[in-house]
């Protein structure tokens, strides 16, 4: 599953493009450039529709493992 998603942050006026890996009920893990740069809650957004607002559960330099709040 390779999918485009957006992680949404600082009130809607920063915004990391990313590659949704794998996602289930309870969170997702997402490929960044840089995930060392991002902040603990970030908003989710899919590029198919829809959104999760999120907490940064695993942090990677170049993956983030997400939890859903």
């Amino acid at each position: 599953m390779l999918k485009g998603v957006r992680l949404v942050f600082n009130n809607g006026h920063s915004v990391v493009n990313g590659v949704l890996r794998d996602i289930s009920d309870t969170g997702a893990r997402v490929s960044v450039e840089n995930g060392l740069a991002l902040p603990d809650e970030v908003k989710l957004v899919l590029d198919e529709g829809g959104s999760h607002q999120c907490l940064v559960a695993r942090r990677e330099l170049k993956e983030l493992g997400l939890r859903f709040l």
